[in-house]
């Protein structure tokens, strides 16, 4: 026989002789790979995800809004010559509707633009769902939008005058550009025309330069210049659009990082522990494959290639399951971000696969090293026996507890392999510090969830129809459609007042601000009343606790360099208020300026809502008929508020947080396995003589169990602080690049009574993986083992 044909079957029968090792292997590697192929997708997701839908989509760099009573259709077209236009899209009619769904629920106002077709030089869209509309009637809405109010084959009517048209939900599609809420066909928006909402033209440009916010600029100006005065009424930058989109993907970057670095930790240590416990197991057939003429070398590479063999399997099953388990969670991503459709990146399918190979191929050349080096001599006469003396200390310790003596024989079992207990130990320590890291994780993505929706604590919400209509369901009537008749905010207050089954409520309003000092307007909410319970969580600081205070979100603090203590004037209509800044609050979005502000301060405000809690025992939806019963002959409404739906990209960071979980405790459960097998397949000599002075099945599973019980306990009290510490470091820097601190109440997640809990992780880990091998050796006959060295 050739040595090449030696080495392929001495390669062969160690993969099929040890069974177990190369199911852990293949078994970990896949899960390794399927959760890095996950989480590498992900990551490219959320990298930048608008950068990729935009040149993808060959997206607007400047969208522009002219009157066709000043600039003709052939004059738009002719800017599409200017120097430094690449390219161009349009003019497309547009205009403004104030949408009303089948329950009578108003959205926000939605822009209408009419495009005869999805695709075009410029914002080609991406249809993601039905089809584009082609006849009168029909709308094609973005995911952003549509929300769950609206879905394919429901309807909207286009205001909530009597004679409003109705369209048909007929097709989703995104815009990395945001150029648009809503498409309809050219002759649709123009026939939806009105004297409050005229239609004007959208054009779509693409520039050679538009990289900073002065090249948009003089883009600009030359779109100005080109056409007669007055013809251009606004425009809108795509790095406006691209600095919302990226803040609110990169929270995720640090997240996946954490299981990456995690999954990547527990496969180095569980190949490496499986391969060094091949050679340590196989001391004996390796001194007889040198005695019969094999090298070192030979040695080396065998027992590489006896871990590379299963692992390449496992890395090609974990591919396949890694992009079956990230289709969905990229779906999510989609529509969390409105980006165009993504899919698995080609280079994440050839890069992990490529560092998982040489991952195992390091983790495994170590102890093959030793193997090769070991002397011919020594290897066949010390055979698979621990060293002499090996952790007797520790037998003899343990026989001073209290304990039955199978257990005290399994706890001071590990002693006698010190370098594949640290192995066995290092798994559940990881298996843990995921387990807790994932706990608080979600944790603090719900706290988050309910910090960011104060209003909706309230059971009922009761509207005035003075000024906006602020609650969950979005504002009322778009500007320049009819108002509702209006209710004396005073008469709806003493109704409430009057009204059996009252708690407590507030008035609240919303109202648009200068703030002195800064440019442009700002979003003012207005309070009346004691607010506490509709409060935002406080960063710092307190909540509005009379007249003459401001409370103010992180970004506020940042772009107008002002800190808690320091007064701001404060212009509504024509009253101007200096109020002094109270408290930093969890609110707010990177792309306006928001206050929180007592009403008092502004004379001529009046609340548009009263969030209502009702006593004990009282039915939210039979108080809120009873009291808009009472109210509407006034003017106003009253309902009873349902449970807001949790955020999607709170439920896409909870998804992959229990995925990348499961996977990572299974790594840890399979690195138990392993080393459990091998331990009783070393003392499986000694369990015959065991069982032939009468120690019975369920003494051999404790005496099993007992050996991985004790490194299960000091895994828990490794791992825990572990994910304990790795949260309160990863959470920060989430919040942070989301463009915000985080308040004590989304930091501070973990219970004593949970963590104690969190601590059984690593017990319950291990005594899982060591249930299988505790089982095959309570079965074992004693003739079997005896005869079995």
């Amino acid at each position: 026989m050739s040595r090449a044909g030696a080495l392929g079957r001495v390669v062969r029968s160690g993969v099929g002789r040890r069974r177990v090792q190369t199911v852990v292997i293949a078994v970990a590697v896949m899960m390794a790979v399927a959760a890095a192929v996950v989480a590498g997708s992900l990551m490219v997701a959320a990298n930048a995800p608008f950068d990729h839908a935009f040149a993808q989509q060959k997206g607007a760099h400047i969208t522009a809004e002219y009157d066709p009573a000043k600039a003709t259709t052939a004059q738009l077209r002719a800017t599409g010559q200017l120097e430094g236009v690449t390219a161009t899209a349009g003019p497309y009619p547009i205009t403004t509707i104030s949408p009303v769904d089948a329950e009578g629920m108003k959205p926000p106002a939605m822009t209408l633009v009419g495009r005869p077709t999805p695709h075009a030089d410029v914002d080609d869209l991406d249809l993601t769902s039905g089809r584009w509309a082609t006849k009168p009637g029909e709308v094609v809405l973005t995911p952003q939008f549509a929300g769950p109010a609206f879905k394919l084959g429901t309807t909207l009517k286009t205001s909530d005058a009597a004679d409003a048209r109705t369209l048909t939900v007929v097709g989703m599609a995104t815009s990395a550009s945001r150029t648009a809420d809503a498409w309809a066909t050219p002759a649709q928006v123009r026939a939806l025309a009105s004297k409050d909402t005229p239609v004007t033209s959208q054009m779509l440009y693409r520039f050679d330069s538009a990289d900073t916010n002065g090249q948009i600029a003089a883009d600009r100006k030359k779109l100005i210049a080109a056409l007669p005065t007055g013809a251009l009424l606004g425009t809108t930058s795509y790095l406006d659009t691209k600095r919302a989109a990226d803040s609110g993907a990169a929270p995720t970057i640090p997240f996946l990082i954490a299981f990456g670095v995690l999954g990547i930790a527990m496969s180095v240590i569980i190949v490496g522990s499986v391969v060094s416990g091949a050679v340590g197991t196989s001391l004996r057939r390796i001194g007889i494959l040198k005695a019969i003429g094999f090298t070192p070398r030979e040695v080396v590479r065998a027992y590489v290639a006896q871990a590379l063999i299963p692992a390449g399997a496992g890395i090609a099953l974990g591919v396949v399951l890694g992009n079956l388990l990230a289709v969905p969670l990229l779906e999510d991503t989609e529509q969390a971000y409105g980006t165009a459709s993504l899919t698995v990146a080609w280079w994440v399918d050839v890069v992990v696969p490529a560092a998982a190979l040489l991952v195992v191929g390091i983790a495994a050349l170590i102890p093959a090293l030793r193997a090769g080096r070991l002397s011919t001599i020594e290897a066949i006469a010390v055979g698979r026996a621990p060293r002499t003396g090996r952790g007797q200390w520790a037998h003899r310790a343990a026989g001073r507890l209290p304990l039955p003596r199978a257990v005290t024989y399994g706890l001071a079992s590990p002693f006698a392999h010190p370098v594949r207990t640290a192995a066995l130990l290092l798994a559940v320590a990881f298996g843990t510090v995921a387990a807790t890291f994932a706990v608080g994780l979600t944790s603090s993505l719900n706290a988050v969830g309910a910090a960011q929706d104060p209003e909706n604590r309230a059971a009922v919400s009761v509207f005035t129809g003075a000024g906006p209509h602020v609650s969950r369901n979005g504002p009322g009537p778009a500007p320049g459609t009819a108002e509702p008749e209006k209710a004396d905010p005073a008469r709806v207050r003493a109704a409430i007042a009057a009204q059996s089954g009252t708690a407590s409520y507030y008035g609240r309003t919303q109202a648009e601000v200068t703030v002195g000092g800064v440019s442009g307007i700002a979003q003012a909410t207005l309070y009346q009343g004691d607010s506490r319970s509709g409060a935002y969580e406080m960063i710092s600081g307190h909540w509005l606790t009379g007249a003459g205070q401001v409370v103010v979100p992180s970004n506020f603090l940042e772009k107008t360099g002002t800190e808690i203590g320091d007064t701001v004037r404060v212009t509504y209509e024509k009253h101007m208020a200096t109020l002094r800044i109270v408290g930093e609050a969890f609110a707010g979005s990177d792309d306006e300026l928001e206050i929180y502000a007592d009403m008092a301060d502004f004379p001529g405000a009046e609340p548009s809502v009263y969030l209502v809690d009702v006593e004990s025992g009282v039915s939210a939806t039979e108080y809120a008929q009873k009291l808009a019963a009472t109210i509407q002959p006034l003017g106003g409404d009253a309902s009873a508020n349902s449970p807001s739906e949790q955020d999607n990209f709170i439920l896409i960071l909870n998804a992959m947080a229990a995925l990348l979980t499961l996977m990572l405790v299974s790594v840890a459960g399979l690195g138990v396995l392993n080393s459990v097998v091998l331990d009783t397949r070393e003392r499986v000599h000694d369990l015959g003589v065991c069982k032939a002075l009468g120690m019975s099945p369920r003494q051999t599973v404790s005496l099993v169990l007992a050996s991985v019980a004790g490194i299960g306990v000091l895994g828990g009290l490794v791992g825990v602080p572990a994910g304990y510490a790795l949260h309160a470091y990863v959470l920060p820097v989430m919040g942070h690049a989301a463009g915000t601190d985080l308040p004590s109440s989304v930091l501070d997640v973990y219970g004593t009574p949970q963590l104690l809990l969190l601590g059984l992780a690593g017990v319950v880990i291990a005594l899982l993986g060591a249930m299988l091998p505790a089982g095959w050796a309570a079965k074992a006959r004693t003739a079997t083992a005896l005869r079995t060295e």
